[in-house]
């Protein structure tokens, strides 16, 4: 049987290689550069460790607090489901370490490492005639029997299918080393800022990692020329927290705004952010590149004779909705409402100090799975929501009301 070509070793790619192996699948897996550094702000949550068996030295840190801020309203709040456990928090990796970890597992396993760039392929009831070029530039043909498209949000196997590109936002990130008092606020704590100011339709963040933290900011289609402006006021924003740090590295990339129509074609998947699978409120896409890696690799697996269009939208597209399809769906719909405008930002922020929606938002987050919220507790949320809505209405009309000057004694 003719191996399967898996296209991107980053972490979606090596979790489908793994799946692959494991069920007897013969692997080639091909990266264009195997020192290329994934920038990402590296949010992980733990059920991966588990779900994969992941050692947790692959951890940084283990957040435990959230924060959450407008220009008017900020939130504090614990990192804690509604069944409190000790896998309550936000594991924070560095890319370089935690996909070259889960890349080696798949070569451990017996997947075929080559370091060359995909050019195209040939489709045929036989199988997959692709063509790759290696980094001498020499050109090497590959007889396969389906792809697995790993390769990102350029993604050249989308490409070589025919497929537009999908609209992208841009992430703008810095890594930057804190004296020791200034990375002791961060250690356990990471935030979210938002405000026109720093993304104006998505939001900034500042993450800790090993030794320093990433601070970054996420902007929309057509925003990319202003990434660097809107990280400098992010940072300016924030000078007591950051405090005299040292600038390590700026890392850059582009993320897919919403789903592909199709994720399969015949003798093809599409997986991760190749496949437009990053989620429009938070821009997280590990996780999901992982789960869909092993997804397509199941079902490439069970019809390896002859993975058709067909047969792969049946068991890889069609599964992946039936358990995902609500969480894309909420989350796009509370992006629309939550970041397009100040206003809108405001009620978010606001909204975010109200404990239901603090304990239903990582219940959603750490089991990746949303699980409906009583009647009861749903009505409150809305009362809580309309009262906001209705407040940051009349600031925006009225201005904030002025307090009270001390009358003398």
């Amino acid at each position: 049987m003719k191996p399967v070509l898996v296209v991107g070793a980053s972490v979606g790619g090596s979790i489908a290689a793994c799946t692959l192996r494991a069920l007897g699948v013969d692997v080639i897996l091909l990266e264009r550069d195997l020192n290329y550094i994934k920038p990402c702000g590296g949010a992980v949550p733990p059920l991966v460790f588990n779900e994969y068996d992941l050692p947790e030295d692959l951890i940084d840190r283990k957040v435990t607090t959230a924060v959450v801020a407008s220009s008017r309203h900020m939130a504090e709040f614990p990192v804690a489901s509604s069944h409190p456990s000790d896998r309550d928090f936000i594991a924070m990796v560095r890319r370089e370490k935690f996909d070259r970890y889960i890349r080696q597992r798949a070569v451990d396993q017996g997947a075929t490492l080559i370091e060359g760039k995909f050019i195209g392929m040939e489709i045929s009831s036989q199988g997959v005639r692709a063509t790759c070029e290696d980094k001498s530039r020499r050109a090497h043909v590959l007889e396969v029997s389906a792809v697995i498209g790993a390769d990102g949000a350029y993604s050249a196997v989308a490409k070589a299918l025919g497929l537009e590109r999908l609209p992208m936002a841009v992430a703008y990130q810095e890594r930057i080393h804190l004296p020791d008092d200034a990375m002791r606020y961060w250690e356990t704590r990471a935030a979210l800022y938002l405000g026109d100011e720093v993304s104006p339709d998505l939001y900034a963040w500042v993450f800790p990692k090993y030794d320093h933290v990433a601070a970054g900011i996420g902007a929309g289609a057509g925003k990319t020329q202003r990434a660097r402006a809107l990280l400098n006021n992010l940072k300016s924003r924030l000078k007591d927290q950051l405090g005299a740090g040292e600038s390590i590295l700026f890392e850059a990339h582009h993320l897919p705004m919403h789903p592909r129509k199709h994720l399969s074609y015949d003798r093809v998947a599409l997986i991760g952010d190749a496949a437009g699978l990053v989620q429009a409120t938070s821009g997280e896409g590990i996780y999901w590149a992982m789960k869909s890696g092993e997804m397509a690799a199941r079902a490439i697996a069970a019809h390896i004779a002859n993975p058709s269009a067909a047969a792969l939208r049946r068991d890889y597209d069609a599964q992946w909705w039936k358990r995902y399809r609500p969480t894309y769906t909420f989350l796009q719909l509370l992006q629309r409402i939550s970041y397009n405008g100040d206003i809108q930002r405001e009620i978010f922020a606001a909204m975010c100090q109200d404990p239901d929606v603090q304990r239903l938002t990582f219940d959603s987050y750490l089991a990746k799975h949303i699980e409906p919220a009583p009647w009861s507790v749903q009505m409150k949320i809305t009362g809580h929501w309309l009262s906001a809505a209705v407040r940051e209405l009349i600031v925006a009309r009225f201005g904030p009301p002025r307090r009270s000057a001390p009358q003398p004694e």
